[in-house]
This record gives structure tokens, C-alpha cells and sequence, in this order.
């Protein structure tokens, strides 16, 4: 076996024999122990050589020494880029069958995440604003926890599992340098720690290699399950201005590998490119546009101050580093609404487009698991007892809504609702306080128990304590000042948290 200082970079060498020395080593480190592995599949060029590696390796073993399993993950975030979403669809299936033919043990999982974790139950559901670098909730809650869960299912199984991984030092600094420190734990040969799941190590057969010797081995190598990786070529092509790769130009084109793949909603990015990108370069991909449109709307920053509560989750007012401004919190309950009627257009619009392929006529960019689990937010977390979702659906789908009506449990009818606004003359503060304060009193109305029934009363009149953001601007800059002149006048956990008394 190889030494863990030794690269699997071509340099001058014959493809040939650098497939032939990685391979091998694939084999021994598979036959060396009852651990069984977990290869990350995203679809994209790194992880397709890698998951192409061991399966040649494999299939040059016997028989009699295939005993353990491969699982080979791919997690569907829901918001994928629609064709890169088809393409690892198609690819999990065709792997699938595959496996079975070539007597492999590879099994292939699609997983994703919890319906209330997804993109659009935290974002249109819970309020949570569209990601930003400082606020990256969507990369846990969609990629992480999936993969990990699993991979602790099969640690918990077996007691320890053997992540192989398409990284490769090449992408990034920082993944050079993670990658280092990774390399100097290690505790066998080519197997790293993973510093965040216990009882697992990492395996990186191509964390030498160069993007250009990525696509060299892919062109030359046949795809072993069936899926073919020009069809992957051509996908990374659409996805970059220039619709080239360094195969077919000199060294000053720039790489396929610029253009990422990854979720159409993502906003910790100034652009989509690859979208873009696709858009521009095929026509045939115009039926992409709305959801590029609406993508750019999340990220419109200017419009945050309409959108977005002053008051942050659990209705604390809290002051942003220089005192002037309040920290936003979640998005209101009308930037809620506007953004269901946006995303149920977005898919109207897809669907309907005359250039959609067929397997897109029925995209869902949101599921009724999600809209299910949304309402059950609005109305029993948010106690929005106008139960607008329905409604919402309807007018944009021209659908009903196929979920039970919800009047029984409702502590205020339409009419009711309708009186209750004029009773506080269109003031939404106090309106929202006192529909949560009957919803809460309902809510516990029926208890036999109705231990923190006080709590919830007094947090509800916290939020609106104010007459409106100024009003609680204000008030966060008294409580500044009087920590400033006199700290021993509030308590520790106020001394970031400016809170409303009751």
C-alpha cells in the first residue's frame, strides 16, 4: 500500500497507471476490515470520479470479497437546481439497477431533510430571512443533518464507518489547509479523523488530482453504472459564461469547475452564475427564468426594512453595534404571504412553460408536506388564526386547498377578525398582540394543566408593547443608556437583549 505522504497527481505518468496504483489501493483499504463505507454523491465531477473509482476497484475483486456495504448518499436539499436535481435523480436510479446487474454491493439512498427544516417551512414558514454569510442557517438544517443522521445510523449499526469523499486540496485554501491538519492525525494510511463525527474516518482518493486531471480521468474512463459523463460535460458547460472547458482549450480558459452547482435559492452568493449561465447558453433551459427572478428577489437587501419585523423571533427589541438601528428579526406575516403567492406563481409559471421538458411539468418547488407544515406554523406557532394559506392557494393555483378546514380549532372567525382590526383602528401591533393573546388563552383553555399559561400571556404583551419600530428604538436606546450609567439596574441576560416590560 501506498505511503501516506504519496500524491495521486499524473505528472507525466500514463492515466492508465495512476487508475491502475489508486484502484488498487481502493481494494486493499475495502478488504482490510468489516467497516463498511459511505461515499458522498453530489452528482458533480469530484464525486462521480471518486464513486467511479471504487467501483472499478470493486469490480476487480472476486466475488467472495464484496461482503461489505457501500452506501453511496446523495441529500436532496428540495431546492436544487432543477436540471442537476433530474441528473443525480436519474443517476441514483440507473446506480440502482446497476449494482444489482454487476452483483455490487452498492446501494444507493436519496436523502432530505425534515419537513421542518426544510428551505421554505424555515424561510415562508417560521419567517427566517434568506440566508446570509452571517446567518447561514440553511446549510445545517438542509445538507448536514440529512448526511450525518445517516451516517450515524451506520455507525450505530456497525460500530464505525469509512466516509470516502470527492475533496480535493485543489478547490480552495481553506480546503488545503483543512485538509493538512486532517492529514497529520491521521491513524492509517490515507484515513483521516472526521472531527465532527465520532467513529468515523475519511478517506480523499483524489484530494491530489487538478480539476483538468478530474475531467481527464472522466472523458477516458466509461461511467461503470451507465450514466454517461459527456452528458456531465455538457452540464458544467451550460453552466459557465464562456460554455467551455479546459479539455477542448488552452490553460488561460477558465475551468469548468468555476461553475457550482447547488441550490437555486442560495443567497450567500451576489449570483446564480450557473443558473445564469444555463439560461444564456440554452434556450431550451428559459422555462429556469422565474425561478432566477424570484431567487434575486430573496436577495434584494434594500427591501428588508418592509419585509422584515423589527423585533427579533421571540419578540425582543436588540440594538445593531453602532445604536442607531434594531437588529431585524423574521420576516412580517404579509412578507410571509407575498412570498407563498411568489413561490406558487414561480411554479405555475414552470410548469406551464412552453419550453419545460416533461419531467419538469410536474415540478413541485414546494411539497404539501411543506405547505401542510407552514399553515400548522401560522396558525398554532405564530397564532395567525386568519388561516390565510388556503385562501393563498387558491387564488394562485386555482386549486383547493386539500387540507381540513380548521374552524373548530380557531379562536376568532373571519368576521370576528374582521372586527378586531377595526377595533384597533389598523394598528397591526396591537392587532397581533391581542389575536395571540385570545389564541394563547384558547390554546390552554383546554388543559388540564395550565402550567405556563402566564408566561405565554406575558411574552405576547412584551411584543406589543410598542406603538411601532421607532417607538421601540427608542425605548432600546433608554435601556442602553441606563446600563451604561447604572449596570447594576439590569440583569446579565439583558446586558445585549433589550426587553419590553410587561
Amino acid at each position: 500500500m501506498s505511503t501516506p505522504n504519496s500524491t495521486r497527481t499524473f505528472q507525466d505518468r500514463p492515466l492508465a497507471e495512476v487508475v491502475e496504483e489508486l484502484t488498487e489501493e481502493i481494494r486493499e483499504l475495502y478488504v482490510a476490515d468489516e467497516v463498511p463505507w459511505v461515499i458522498g454523491y453530489s452528482g458533480g465531477k469530484d464525486s462521480t470520479a471518486v464513486l467511479q473509482l471504487v467501483w472499478l476497484a470493486l469490480k476487480g475483486l472476486p466475488a467472495d470479497q464484496r461482503t461489505k456495504p457501500v452506501h453511496v448518499i446523495s441529500t436532496d436539499t428540495l431546492v436544487e437546481n432543477p436540471v442537476v436535481s433530474a441528473w443525480v435523480g436519474q443517476s441514483l436510479d440507473t446506480m440502482r439497477a446497476a449494482a444489482q446487474d454487476q452483483q455490487l454491493p452498492v446501494e444507493s439512498h436519496k436523502l432530505t431533510p425534515d419537513v421542518k427544516d426544510t428551505f421554505w417551512v424555515s424561510l415562508i414558514g417560521k419567517g427566517y430571512p434568506a440566508p446570509r454569510p452571517k446567518f447561514r442557517w440553511c446549510t445545517e438544517r438542509l445538507k448536514i443533518k440529512p448526511s450525518n443522521a445517516f451516517i450515524r445510523r451506520v455507525v450505530r449499526r456497525h460500530g464505525e464507518t469509512i466516509l470516502v469523499l470527492g475533496i480535493r486540496k485543489t478547490e480552495s485554501q481553506a480546503r488545503a489547509r483543512a485538509m493538512a491538519r486532517h492529514e497529520k492525525r491521521r491513524v492509517r494510511d490515507r484515513l483521516s479523523p472526521n472531527g465532527k463525527l465520532p467513529n468515523s474516518l475519511v478517506y480523499s482518493p483524489i484530494e491530489d488530482w487538478s480539476t483538468e486531471e478530474v475531467w481527464a480521468f472522466l472523458m477516458q474512463y466509461p461511467n461503470p453504472w451507465g450514466h454517461d459523463n459527456k452528458d456531465l460535460l455538457t452540464m458544467y458547460q451550460g453552466a459557465s459564461d464562456d460554455s467551455e472547458c479546459p479539455l477542448v482549450v488552452d490553460d488561460t480558459t477558465p475551468s469548468c469547475g468555476d461553475s457550482r452547482f447547488g441550490c437555486w435559492t442560495c443567497t450567500l452568493v451576489e449570483q446564480d452564475k450557473s443558473m445564469t449561465a444555463m439560461i444564456r447558453n440554452d434556450d431550451e433551459k428559459e422555462w429556469m427564468r422565474p425561478l432566477l427572478r424570484l431567487r434575486n428577489e430573496l436577495d434584494d437587501v434594500n427591501s428588508e426594512s418592509q419585509t422584515r419585523d423589527f423585533r427579533r423571533m421571540n419578540g425582543n427589541v436588540q440594538l445593531l453595534g453602532d445604536g442607531d438601528r434594531t437588529i431585524p428579526g423574521p420576516y412580517k406575516q404579509s412578507a410571509r404571504e407575498d412570498w407563498l403567492r411568489k413561490l406558487l406563481s414561480a411554479q405555475n409559471k414552470v410548469r406551464n412553460h412552453k419550453k419545460a421538458p416533461e419531467h419538469v411539468r410536474g415540478i413541485e418547488l414546494i411539497s404539501m408536506k411543506e405547505l401542510h407544515e407552514i399553515r400548522r406554523i401560522w396558525v398554532f406557532d405564530k397564532h395567525e388564526v386568519e388561516d390565510s394559506l388556503p385562501r393563498i392557494y387558491e387564488e394562485v393555483t386555482g386549486e383547493t386547498f386539500p387540507g381540513l378546514p380548521l374552524d373548530e380549532q380557531l379562536v376568532l372567525g373571519a368576521e370576528e377578525i374582521g372586527l378586531l382590526k377595526e377595533a384597533c383602528e389598523d394598528d397591526p401591533i396591537h392587532f397581533s398582540m391581542t389575536r395571540e393573546l385570545l389564541a394563547v388563552e384558547r390554546q390552554y383553555r383546554t388543559m388540564s394543566r395550565r402550567a405556563g399559561l402566564f408566561e405565554s400571556l406575558e411574552k405576547a404583551i412584551k411584543k406589543g408593547y410598542y406603538e411601532d419600530a421607532d417607538d421601540a428604538l427608542q425605548f432600546a436606546k433608554k435601556l442602553k443608556a441606563l446600563r451604561e450609567s447604572d449596570p447594576t439596574q439590569l440583569s446579565l441576560n439583558e446586558e445585549t437583549t433589550t426587553d419590553a416590560p410587561a
